[in-house]
């Protein structure tokens, strides 16, 4: 055996073992990002009970709203000192310059916020056992959205796994939303169900849109410019409509909720559980795949009802359970292709292809996304 063998045999093992390495940290950044999206729940529900929200029967929607632009802010400052704790703020400032890689952040900003905004009136209107399972369906979305824009290959076992989750929705969505037809329900929750489909949606669309921009930047970047521009919409764009149409209202609501001290300690704990949540859902991307990430992070749907049942004492309906578990299920028949499994694979049309083993830790160049 020559000397160049035994270094071509050495070099690829040396990369089968980085490739294992990345696996092992995808699936465990995923797993993270599921627990601590589950505990995101339990202050987005307990800060309704807390005044200025806890009196606003009669106007949940603005509550959602001002809860939402907190909600964004809180998480915006835990990723600005989490980024200067690593040291990446230069990073973050050459990165924000680069506008062929940060313009993905801004429609992947827009579908998070309208997720995350969803989900919040969803607990409102319907419940947090109800608006923590419903959004178990985004990976469908993301499915579809990865096969129009990567060409990513639907397959048997694939359309097998939405079919399930579809089973799953049925179980969560189903009798509620009968029941708000029928009026059994009183008509009060048709906005939560609203909701619930707009983070099914958002989500969806997000982890396929971000996906493009980490092929070459960095997860803990990313996601900084991602809610840089989530804050940004919200105060160019909906907060100038929010006044339009509530009038002084809105100023009101903000100047009372930060007059609360617990509401600064709900906001505390919302920025940490959904910012890191957040951080490890965008580090498992490059590592083993938007789709895989997805399927693993579905699992916070099981951990939300787990910490509802802690905190409140009160196990959720059974249908939610079966709902919750049905569409993991599902989600995992549709990301888990045998043959695929271990590798991010990706046609894009007109692009340099390259193999996820040359995944980037950071930013390569100039690169078109």
């Amino acid at each position: 055996m020559t000397d160049s063998t035994v270094d071509t045999d050495r070099v690829t093992e040396l990369r089968s073992q980085l490739r294992q390495r990345q696996i092992r940290w995808g699936f465990i950044w995923a797993l993270w990002c599921a627990i601590l999206w589950g505990a995101w729940y339990v202050p987005g529900t307990v800060i309704y009970y807390e005044a200025p929200f806890v009196d606003m029967v009669d106007n949940y929607l603005l509550a959602a709203f001002v809860i939402t632009v907190l909600n964004a802010i809180a998480v915006l400052i835990a990723l600005f000192v989490w980024v200067a704790v690593l040291g990446k703020t230069g990073d973050y400032a050459r990165t924000l310059k680069r506008t062929k890689i940060s313009r993905w952040y801004a429609p992947a900003g827009l579908a998070g916020m309208l997720a995350i905004f969803g989900s919040i009136i969803a607990i409102a209107y319907v419940g947090l056992a109800f608006a923590a399972v419903a959004a178990l369906m985004y990976p469908i979305v993301g499915a579809l959205a990865a096969k129009v824009w990567y060409n990513e290959r639907i397959t048997k076992q694939a359309a097998l796994g939405i079919l399930v989750i579809v089973a799953g929705g049925v179980f969560i969505f189903a009798p509620g939303i009968i029941g708000e037809l029928t009026g059994a329900e009183g008509g009060t929750g048709l906005l939560g169900y609203i909701g619930g489909a707009m983070a099914i949606v958002g989500w969806g669309l997000e982890g396929a849109i971000a996906g493009r921009a980490l092929d070459v930047s960095d997860p803990d970047v990313g996601i900084t410019l991602r809610f840089t521009a989530e804050v940004a919409i919200w105060i160019v764009i909906a907060i100038p409509i929010a006044w339009a149409l509530a009038g002084d209202a809105l100023w009101s609501t903000f100047g009372d909720a930060l007059a609360n001290p617990t509401v600064w300690l709900l906001l505390l704990l919302l920025g940490l559980t959904f910012g890191f949540c957040y951080v490890s859902w965008y580090k498992s991307f490059p590592l083993i795949g938007v789709g895989r990430g997805q399927a693993i992070a579905a699992l916070y749907g099981p951990f939300a009802l787990l910490w509802l049942t802690i905190f409140t004492r009160e196990p959720p309906s059974w249908q939610f359970i079966v709902g919750a578990l049905i569409a993991v299920v599902g989600s995992f028949i549709l990301f888990t292709e045998k043959r695929d499994v271990l590798e991010v694979i990706r046609a894009i049309p007109g692009a340099r292809q390259r193999p996820a083993t040359d995944a980037p830790n950071g930013i390569t160049g100039d690169r078109d996304v």
